[in-house]
């Protein structure tokens, strides 16, 4: 599948975070939309691995934003948030009853690999800022 929660919940607290003038917390995002703390920390750490926050120590500390929202991709957020490249369709994972039992070799094959490339084109052209702004 092409987003997850985990997708949805990065998007969110990064919205938040773009438009805070202080650090937010871990904590206060998961109040604040009503997501588990642990899952929320875990994909904040995803999100600092891959430079988009930057994790600041301390009593006022919290996730700020390392780039501008018109410099980061969608595809760096689901990226960072999933740990892994989104895929529209997987073949992999159907091998074992794939009728032809050569995965990409199959009759659709060629569709599929064109429609893949025309997600990941939209999203690493798309950014942050684009989705909140139309």
């Amino acid at each position: 599948m092409l987003l997850t929660r985990a997708s949805e919940y990065a998007l969110l607290s990064l919205n938040i975070i773009r438009n805070s003038e202080k650090p937010k917390g871990a904590e206060q995002l998961s109040i604040e939309l009503s997501i588990p703390k642990s899952f929320l920390a875990k994909i904040l750490q995803g999100l600092a691995k891959a430079n988009i926050l930057e994790s600041k120590k301390g009593a006022h500390g919290g996730f700020i934003m390392i780039k501008k929202s018109n410099e980061i991709s969608i595809a760096e957020i689901i990226i960072a948030a999933e740990g892994k490249t989104p895929a529209v369709f997987d073949c992999t994972q159907y091998s074992a009853t794939c009728p032809n039992g050569t995965i990409g070799m199959c009759s659709i094959s060629p569709f599929l690999v064109n429609f893949q490339t025309k997600i990941d084109t939209f999203l690493h052209e798309l950014t942050l800022e684009d989705i909140f702004t139309t």
